[in-house]
């Protein structure tokens, strides 16, 4: 148990620098997506530094309703 309490910090911290690194924590403007940006970042964030690049696409782009 304690070694995996151990590696969630980590990991948060890693992902607290990666969302320092892109500007999140500078910025003056202050709204949901902002904050959803930072949080999935601080989550996924350590992913990249592992060479993990995730990717989302949308193939074929959705279209308006009528």
């Amino acid at each position: 148990m304690r070694i995996g309490a151990v590696i969630v910090v980590i990991w948060i911290v890693i992902g607290l620098l990666a969302a320092g690194q892109r500007g999140y924590f500078s910025g003056t403007e202050k709204d949901c997506s902002t904050a959803g940006s930072t949080l999935v970042t601080v989550i996924a964030g350590p992913l990249n530094y592992v060479g993990v690049n995730p990717k989302v696409t949308c193939e074929p782009p959705p279209q308006p309703s009528k």
